[in-house]
C-alpha cells in the first residue's frame, strides 16, 4: 500500500471563514488527509480561544473526507514532521499574501526540504475575505453571512454582544 499523502493547513482561523473551508476542501482533493491545524497563536490576541477556534473548525469540516483538526504550537515544520506530512497547504488571496507565504516557504524549506509547500487559491468570490476584515465588519454590526458559516457568524455576534455587555469575549 502507498504511503498515504498528508498536508498540513495551519493558521490562527479566528475565525475560520469560508475562504479557509475553500482552501480545505480543494486540499482533501488533492491529499488523502489534509490536518487543519489551528495555531495557538502566541504572536496576536485572538477573539476567539484555542478551543473555541477548534471546535469552530471541526464543525465546519465535519463533512469533509479525510481531514481532521488539531491545536499546535511551536514550528510548522516540526508539526508537519509528527503528523508525517509531505505538505503544506497555504491559502494566497492577492500578491500581498503571496509574498509572504514565498518567503515562509522559503525558510520552511529551509528547516525541511522534504515537505513542500502548495499554494491554493479559493475561489474567486472569496478572495476578498481576511479573518481581520470578517471580525470588524461583525464588531461594528455589519451581515457577515456570506462570509463565514451561519455558526461562526452566530459565534461572532455573541463574542462582539459580551465585549459591549462586559461579561467577556
Amino acid at each position: 500500500m502507498a504511503t498515504p499523502r498528508i498536508a498540513v493547513y495551519s493558521g490562527t482561523f479566528d475565525p475560520f471563514t469560508l475562504g479557509h473551508d475553500d482552501v480545505v476542501r480543494r486540499a482533501a482533493g488533492l491529499f488523502d488527509q489534509v490536518v487543519v491545524a489551528v495555531a495557538v497563536a502566541h504572536h496576536k490576541k485572538t477573539l476567539f480561544t484555542l478551543d473555541e477556534r477548534v471546535a469552530q473548525v471541526q464543525a465546519a469540516t465535519q463533512g469533509i473526507a479525510g481531514v481532521k483538526v488539531l491545536p499546535f504550537d511551536g514550528l510548522i515544520m516540526d508539526f508537519c514532521a509528527a503528523q508525517k506530512a509531505s505538505a503544506v497547504v497555504r491559502g494566497i488571496r492577492n500578491i500581498t499574501d503571496f509574498d509572504y507565504e514565498a518567503q515562509m516557504a522559503a525558510m520552511n524549506r529551509k528547516l525541511r526540504p522534504e515537505v513542500e509547500t502548495v499554494f491554493l487559491l479559493p475561489d474567486a468570490p472569496l478572495q476578498c475575505i481576511s479573518s481581520t476584515l470578517v471580525r470588524e465588519i461583525s464588531k461594528l454590526g455589519g451581515d457577515v453571512g456570506q462570509m463565514v458559516s451561519p455558526a461562526v457568524a452566530s459565534a461572532l455576534a455573541s463574542a462582539h454582544k459580551a465585549d459591549t455587555t462586559g461579561k467577556g469575549g
